[in-house]
């Protein structure tokens, strides 16, 4: 597959589409674009939240406009995959947000007395 990649960690065999690998270490094993630490999710999240591939591209500057394609083609081809990685992170940023709470109310509880 076609790839631009300074990475010496890509390997041919990481490529599981056009511009998108999947590499043992790197972000936990999900789809990346081009081994970058850039997750096709986080293109996703940025396109849900409204944005256009051209803007996509203005916060990764340092990609071009064929990665981003192919990670939103990639998503599109793999819907499941992404959207349960997404919910993942969503409950795992909840608990977070459950257990700081948890804390500094036990936290403030214990410095008033």
């Amino acid at each position: 597959m076609a790839t631009t990649t300074k990475s010496s960690l890509v390997k041919e065999e990481h490529y599981v589409y056009s511009h998108i690998t999947k590499i043992p270490g790197v972000c936990g094993g999900k789809a990346t674009i081009d081994g970058r630490r850039v997750r096709v999710m986080d293109v996703v999240v940025l396109q849900q939240q409204g944005e256009t591939p051209e803007q996509i591209l203005e916060a990764y500057d340092f990609l071009n406009l064929a990665q981003i394609y192919a990670a939103l083609s990639y998503y599109y081809e793999n819907p499941e995959e992404i959207d349960a990685q997404l919910n993942a992170d969503e409950e795992r940023d909840a608990r977070f947000e459950r257990e700081k709470t948890e804390f500094l109310k036990h936290r403030t509880s214990s410095s008033s007395q």
